[in-house]
């Protein structure tokens, strides 16, 4: 009796040894992998708002000029605008501004001031993802004054402008520009020089709110 015992416990486990060899040699199995998706791309394509302030330095043509009236000064302002940004990151824009400003010269009892003025301009830049380098251009105006002794003048002057920046989206909102103007507000015609205008460059650092 023992030894029929005895070989039913060696049968056992000579049957149970192969099961246990192949378990102990199976490979844990791994656990899946995360896969997480990539951001999406930033997009430059919507309305803004935003504001910004400079400095101008210019001259003065015709009259002005021949007085030695040479304009520089503080500016500040705001902007508006919309942009459409293209598959191949192509950009194509158009921005209106007003600004403020302390830019003028005198000579002696003759002086002028650019009080406002504001542009309408077509933009058009290249994406690199959240940086935005492009060049601008189109219709300028403002409001200038000249001013003698008893006379006091202002003459709304239109002309063109062009220029060029750079542009960085902070957030998803949020951007900071850096944008160089060039100006010529054209002539208008004062009693007290006869025909005079504004050239100017503008320097100007901004920030917009995309919506």
């Amino acid at each position: 009796m023992k030894s029929v015992l005895v070989s039913g416990v060696l049968a056992s486990a000579l049957l149970a040894a192969p099961a246990m060899a192949a378990d102990l040699a199976r490979a844990p199995t791994p656990a899946p992998a995360i896969v997480t998706a990539a951001p999406p791309a930033f997009s430059w394509t919507g309305f803004y708002i935003g504001a910004n302030a400079g400095y101008a330095w210019g001259s003065g043509t015709g009259a002005a000029d021949a007085n030695g009236l040479n304009p520089d000064g503080w500016l500040g302002g705001g902007q508006v605008g919309y942009n459409y940004q293209f598959q191949n990151n192509m950009l194509v824009g158009l921005e209106a501004d007003v600004q403020g400003s302390d830019i003028g010269s005198s000579n002696g009892a003759l002086s002028s001031k650019l009080d406002y003025f504001g542009t309408v301009r077509a933009r058009l830049g290249y994406a690199f993802d959240r940086v935005l380098p492009y060049v601008t251009g189109g219709f300028a105006w403002g409001n200038n004054k000249i001013s003698t002794p008893g006379i006091s003048e202002s003459n709304t002057l239109t002309g063109w402008t062009a220029g060029a920046g750079v542009e960085y989206a902070l957030t998803n909102n949020w951007t900071a520009r850096a944008e160089y103007l060039y100006t010529d507000l054209g002539k208008g015609n004062y009693n007290a020089i006869g025909e005079a205008g504004v050239n100017a460059s503008t320097a100007r650092l901004g920030v917009n709110y995309k919506f």
